[in-house]
């Protein structure tokens, strides 16, 4: 019987054990740069199975949040690769999520104080992270969004395209997760709240699922399929996220999917750093049946589960055959050595939650170890 700590292969790699640090964003990263504190922050938890980076900007138009790392210019590359060389030195694995907010931005992030892009000029009842001219951070509401004209599109594809190639020849990753979740760009598209399109690319399902599969296959033709995976967030509502049937929507995004031949799939279970049981639409979502659909299509490639995971809830689902791999966010942030603490069944640091967003090394490289 399989166990957290069981040596897993997952797409074209092998990892040591099965447990994942959840992608966190923590606007540490001045002019979208990765720094020092990244290296070493990173570094300390390479032990896990899988290090999936904090979301990471394809674009300027893609970036959301102040302070967020890219992917589009040589010095974030530069930066990078000083992550993932150290994270390779300390024998971990590391891939980087590849993201495009869409509407969740503000104009002040945008290239020339622009409009942020989505697939319909619907703004969201949401709000984005900004540095004062004081140098302070401040929350503020997301920008009113325009509408991607049609012939937009292949450019975003080709973006992700150009990011995904960038992250594993330039930066050194050992892959990349594409972002479709938590009402981010490709997950404004699959979902009827926020994509209001009458084009091709609007309207049924598969017409709303056609931009994110655009997405994938461009990556897995620059990088491969057993270096790609993907998250997706069925029913959260981050980000002001939502659809009247989540379902039967992502049972059919998964089912596209399976042909893909993935490394993975990242699911995020619930209301995303929420409650686990929360439910869109009428019915209550099926996460058996969603697994199954994908698995019934062909889908071999591993199921990673994300969302309020303690110990005895990631080995249950390990143990029963539920996913194959568990992601941690907020305990894997504050106990650098995790997989230690997991095995060992030590107490755990508790986060500080107000140093989550900015800041230095308090709150993101200063949390102990039990050693």
């Amino acid at each position: 019987m399989a166990t957290l700590f069981h040596p897993i292969k997952v797409g074209d790699l092998d990892l040591a054990n099965r447990i994942v640090l959840a992608p966190l964003t923590r606007n540490r990263s001045p002019k979208a740069v990765p720094r020092d504190l990244a290296v070493t922050y990173y570094t300390q938890r390479a032990d896990a199975g899988l290090l999936i980076t904090e979301a990471t900007a394809i674009t300027h138009q893609g970036q959301g949040y102040a302070d967020v790392p890219g992917l589009y210019a040589p010095e974030q590359l530069a930066g990078w690769r000083k992550v993932t060389d150290a994270v390779h030195v300390a024998g971990g694995k590391i891939v980087v999520q590849l993201w495009h907010v869409g509407r969740i931005s503000h104009n002040s992030l945008q290239p020339g104080g622009g409009k942020p892009v989505a697939p319909s000029a619907i703004p969201a009842k949401s709000k984005t992270y900004l540095i004062d001219p004081e140098g302070s951070g401040v929350f503020a509401e997301t920008s009113e969004p325009r509408a991607l004209e049609r012939d937009e599109l292949p450019g975003i594809v080709e973006d992700f395209r150009r990011a995904a190639k960038a992250a594993v020849e330039g930066a050194g990753f050992d892959g990349v997760e594409v972002h479709g979740a938590n009402g981010y760009l490709l997950d404004q598209f699959l979902r009827a709240g926020s994509n209001h399109r009458s084009d091709e690319y609007g309207g049924s399902i598969e017409n709303r699922t056609r931009l994110a599969l655009e997405v994938v296959d461009a990556v897995v033709a620059e990088v491969g399929a057993g270096r790609t995976g993907i998250r997706l967030s069925p029913v959260t509502p981050a980000n002001d996220a939502s659809d009247p049937d989540p379902q039967p929507l992502f049972d059919h995004v998964v089912r596209e999917l399976a042909a893909r031949g993935l490394a993975y799939i990242h699911v995020i279970e619930g209301a995303t750093g929420g409650a686990r049981d929360f439910q869109q639409g009428d019915r209550p979502f099926d996460y058996a049946s969603f697994k199954a659909a994908y698995r019934n299509a062909g889908g071999k490639g591993a199921w990673l589960v994300n969302n309020g995971y303690d110990a005895k809830l990631a080995e249950a689902a390990i143990s029963e055959g539920r996913a194959d791999l568990v992601a941690f966010g907020k305990l894997f942030l504050a106990n650098p050595d995790l997989v230690r603490r997991l095995r060992e069944g030590a107490d755990l640091n508790a986060p500080d939650k107000s140093t989550f967003y900015g800041g230095g090394a308090k709150g993101y490289t200063d949390y102990p170890t039990l050693a």
